[in-house]
């Protein structure tokens, strides 16, 4: 089978569709990347062929920062790609409206790489689920109305979804997080699946990593590590205040990752290191605890080795996740207020051995999940019952005609 992975470029999106990647080739199947040529360096060490978006005219089309605006670009460059490698099935990510389309329009089933909660409306159930930012309505109508518009826009406005019910799943939505993480009662949709995190990063470079450790020794007087993850900001206030006065002349020291956010601004004396690596793991595996805004890749890298997390959410999913971490007890919520001092809260989070127990409990269940098999079986059975009369299939996952 000729498969195609085609997720957004950022490795939040990316890495998680190489991890499945890597088990469908291991498999013996034909697995190639469409990616920005920024990522190239990535797809390559992953092991993995790589066509650059540019060359298909997807410039932008696979960067989340543009991903509202640039469906249709998405949409040209898949429809072009998949049809130089004669793909026969697609993996993308959410929010890939372009891939949902092109799929539909060259006739080949689609799989959808989700992020570890659920974004949109349950089947049934969540009742009662708190909001900390938008509802599940509203962010389900919104990026539909996004999908629809999408459509109307590449001309396929009137034509009949292969998923009327649902058009944002694609034949199967594959959810990194686990059961914990979803409201109590809550019931997924039919086509969205668990497969565990699918962790994947590029190897770092012993010279990063001792610079790293050399840094920390010098400049940290043995102060134990809070590893930062900033994510957008959404309009919302930025950190690097309330950063600076935490690990200044405080007990901790920070290695910061600049992730998307815009605009860094350490203080000259905090006790901050700030990067920019393509990989997180041996950072958070220095560190204490997890500070971040609530996207999945540092909240997944933090529980799967045992950190708690302070998470202080902005827009997105961020406050969604956020959400649900503190409802699984393995995160605390900073609520952002001038009467509440981050580096106390860090301390807190530090010495609870309650949050700390239950990060380890929750990680260890999502480290026994071979995601990357998982989602490769679920991978393979949606491309059978793509392929065989529904009258004939007693496959759990099937293809809407």
């Amino acid at each position: 089978m000729k498969i195609l992975l085609c997720p957004l470029s950022d490795g939040g999106y990316l890495y998680p569709a190489i991890a499945a990647g890597r088990e469908l080739r291991r498999r013996g199947h034909h697995v190639s990347v469409l990616a920005r040529s920024s990522a190239a360096p990535v797809v390559a060490e992953a092991g993995l062929p790589c066509a650059a978006a540019e060359d298909f005219g997807g410039r932008r089309a696979f960067s989340a920062t543009w991903w509202g605006k640039t469906g249709a670009a998405q949409y040209r460059a898949i429809l072009r790609a998949a049809r130089a490698a004669q793909a026969d099935l697609l993996v993308t990510s959410v929010l890939c409206n372009g891939a949902l389309l092109a799929a539909e329009v060259l006739d080949v089933p689609v799989v959808v790489v989700g992020l570890s909660v659920h974004l949109w409306d349950y089947r049934s159930g969540g009742n009662g689920e708190p909001h900390l930012g938008r509802t599940r309505e509203s962010r389900t109508r919104d990026s539909r109305a996004l999908h629809a518009a999408t459509r109307e826009e590449v001309g396929l406005a009137g034509r009949a979804s292969r998923w009327e019910d649902d058009p944002l799943l694609g034949d199967a939505l594959l959810l990194r997080g686990d059961p914990a993480l979803e409201h109590p009662g809550a019931e997924l949709p039919e086509r969205v699946r668990y497969v565990g995190p699918l962790p994947w990063e590029p190897a770092p470079g012993q010279g990063e990593l001792d610079a790293v450790g050399d840094h920390l020794e010098r400049k940290g007087t043995g102060k134990p590590v809070v590893y930062v993850h900033l994510g957008r900001f959404f309009g919302g206030r930025t950190l690097w205040p309330r950063l600076n006065e935490a690990f200044t002349g405080g007990p901790f020291q920070a290695v910061v990752e600049q992730g998307r956010s815009t605009d860094p601004a350490p203080a000259p004396e905090a006790d901050i290191l700030l990067v920019r690596k393509p990989w997180m793991g041996p950072l958070v595996d220095a560190a204490d605890l997890v500070l971040a805004n609530g996207t999945s890749a540092p909240v997944l890298s933090a529980l799967l080795r045992g950190r708690p997390l302070a998470l202080s959410p902005n827009g997105s999913e961020q406050p969604l996740l956020t959400g649900a971490c503190v409802r699984a007890g393995v995160a605390v919520r900073d609520p952002k207020t001038p009467s509440v001092d981050l580096s106390a809260l860090l301390e807190s989070v530090s010495r609870d051995a309650g949050l700390r127990t239950r990060a380890r409990a929750l990680g260890d269940r999502l480290a026994a999940v071979d995601g990357a098999a998982r989602a490769a079986d679920l991978i393979e059975r949606v491309a059978v019952a793509s392929a065989t009369p529904k009258e004939n299939h007693e496959y759990a996952i099937s293809r809407p005609r």
